[in-house]
């Protein structure tokens, strides 16, 4: 007769146990010690593109939006808990499970994707955080090409250092996790400092709008914000349609950048992974949504109202200065290059989309036009700091943005290079630790090219990057609702019932929103091209699973 005693739990199971059963305080405080995963996750939406997204959802619609990056993120909560589920009742390699039991084409999709997305994105956030440094930070110290070099050397070692704490066994593990939360509190803190600083103002914030921005609107999607309208309306009727066309397509692009920076594919490949790391078995199930909202869903929702709020108050219909009826030596001092040519493009764009019969003739265009192509130009976080300096001051706007905006940079690079080196041992079957693990990990140091590859477009190189990323997100996504129902994974732990029911359709609802999204930018950016690789992609995945079943 076997008499030997059950093995005894993890450290930090017994810990949750243990408060589980004093519940009150206990609960909270042990929930809030053992928290970590969700706190990685909130450090990598927060990053360059979530900021981008933010501003330019602020400066095009106002506040009417604002209820959209938490829609967006409470989906992608959906689809990260159900992941969890999946690996504390397994705890097994999600990457290994769905090729073995659904499907190696989505199983390959989803680890290529996931790691193309983290070296795609690594890129921005050192042309951003190099940015930050030279404009706000330190300017005059660090600049031209030697003071970029300087500071780019000094990330990559910065995020180095970090990344590699965390193959370093448990202790590295939580440095790493420690560190990070202490990175998006700086994040959340400076973007509050921000709002106050706004609502303290002579001319206030207008709170009882901001709080009606969080209600979802589904038709604020299709239209221009009420702000619009006077100025559409003083526009002639010839060309009213194609001023508001363009703010909606300019909305839709921001939109779905925002929806993809919420949740991006190589976050779904990384979470799993940290719990894994930390060991986490089904004792931590519920757990784990707790982690999501008061780690992810909490800081994010914040950060980026904060932002959209900011954005909103300083630029929405404000024509950008320099770019109205001014003489061309104003329009030269106060609008940058980039945003006189963009501009000057708005304006030809409406000459082409109403060229007369007599095409030779020199357009004209009226003064509500111009104004209109005026409050449509890029703005991004540094023309935000300069705008808030007359409120408090040059020192303070430069040094809250600086450290808010570089606090993003940081953080998200630190996980991209994590998640890369995750994605590259999962796929060459090698351990997650050591050499092997911390060679990976550079994959992502390319992203040290962004500052000189993409400098002038630093910052909005995060808008057509999160698109990238959306596109591919609805293949994680469906990987998962399968994985979900597959009782060779799962066994006596699939969902059933009513539990079952309520799981499928919260994942079917993520799948679905992500889906229609993914097709939408397919069909925009690729044309018939795009929609072909998409139907390739699906043909082969359906002839992988055809010929498994076959081979049954």
């Amino acid at each position: 007769m076997n008499t030997a005693a059950p093995p005894a739990p993890h450290p930090e199971e017994q810990t949750l146990l243990e408060a589980q059963r004093k519940g009150g305080l206990a609960l909270v405080m042990a929930y809030f010690k053992l928290s970590g995963p969700g706190w990685l996750q909130s450090a990598l939406t927060l990053g360059g593109g979530s900021l981008s997204s933010s501003l330019y959802l602020g400066v095009l619609a106002g506040t009417s939006l604002l209820w959209l990056q938490p829609v967006a993120m409470v989906l992608g909560i959906v689809m990260l808990s159900a992941i969890g589920y999946v690996t504390t009742s397994t705890g097994a390699s999600p990457f290994q499970a769905v090729n073995r039991q659904v499907n190696p084409v989505l199983g390959w999709g989803w680890a290529l994707a996931s790691l193309l997305a983290s070296l795609v994105w690594s890129m921005p956030q050192y042309s951003l955080a190099t940015a930050v440094v030279q404009q706000n930070l330190l300017p005059g110290v660090v600049e031209g090409w030697p003071g970029k070099v300087l500071v780019v050397l000094l990330i990559l070692g910065v995020s180095t250092a970090a990344t590699w704490s965390y193959g370093r066994g448990r202790m590295g593990v939580k440095l790493y996790e420690v560190i990070l939360k202490v990175a998006v509190a700086l994040i959340v803190a400076c973007f509050i400092a921000v709002v106050i600083t706004l609502s303290l103002s002579p001319q206030g914030l207008p709170w009882q709008s901001l709080w009606k921005g969080f209600i979802p609107n589904p038709q604020s999607l299709l239209t221009p914000s009420e702000q619009y309208l006077p100025l559409l309306q003083s526009v002639a009727e010839a060309h009213r349609s194609y001023w508001s066309d363009l703010i909606v397509q300019k909305q839709t692009d921001v939109l779905v950048s925002a929806a993809a920076t919420a949740v991006g594919i190589n976050m779904t490949f990384l979470f799993p992974y940290t719990l894994l790391r930390r060991k986490w078995g089904k004792a931590f199930r519920g757990f784990v949504i707790f982690d999501l909202g008061s780690g992810m869903l909490i800081p994010f929702v914040i950060a980026t109202s904060c932002v959209v709020i900011a954005a909103a108050t300083q630029f929405h219909v404000q024509p950008q200065p320099g770019l109205g009826p001014e003489t061309a030596e104003q329009r030269m001092a106060a609008a940058s290059p980039i945003q006189q040519r963009e501009f000057q493009q708005l304006l030809n764009g409406r000459a082409a989309a109403g060229q007369s019969v007599a095409p030779a003739e020199t357009p004209s265009f009226s003064p509500a036009e111009r104004k209109l192509a005026a409050t449509l130009v890029t703005r991004d976080a540094f023309d935000l700091a300069d705008s808030l300096q007359p409120l408090s001051g040059r020192s303070f706007a430069n040094l809250v943005f600086g450290l808010g905006v570089l606090g993003m940079a940081l953080s998200t690079i630190t996980l991209l290079m994590l998640a890369s080196g995750l994605v590259i041992c999962e796929m060459f079957n090698l351990p997650a630790t050591g050499w092997t693990y911390r060679l990976a990990t550079l994959t992502a140091a390319v992203g040290a090219l962004g500052p000189f590859v993409w400098s002038k477009a630093a910052f909005w190189l995060a808008i057509p990057t999160s698109v990238f990323g959306f596109i591919l997100l609805p293949l994680a996504y469906l990987t998962f609702l399968l994985l979900m129902n597959q009782r060779k994974v799962l066994g006596s732990e699939m969902p059933r019932g009513a539990r079952r029911w309520t799981w499928n359709s919260l994942m079917t609802l993520a799948t679905a929103v992500a889906g229609c999204g993914s097709l939408i930018m397919v069909w925009k950016k690729g044309g018939p091209w795009g929609l072909a690789v998409v139907g390739l992609v699906a043909v082969a995945a359906l002839w992988f699973h055809l010929r498994r079943g076959e081979g049954k």
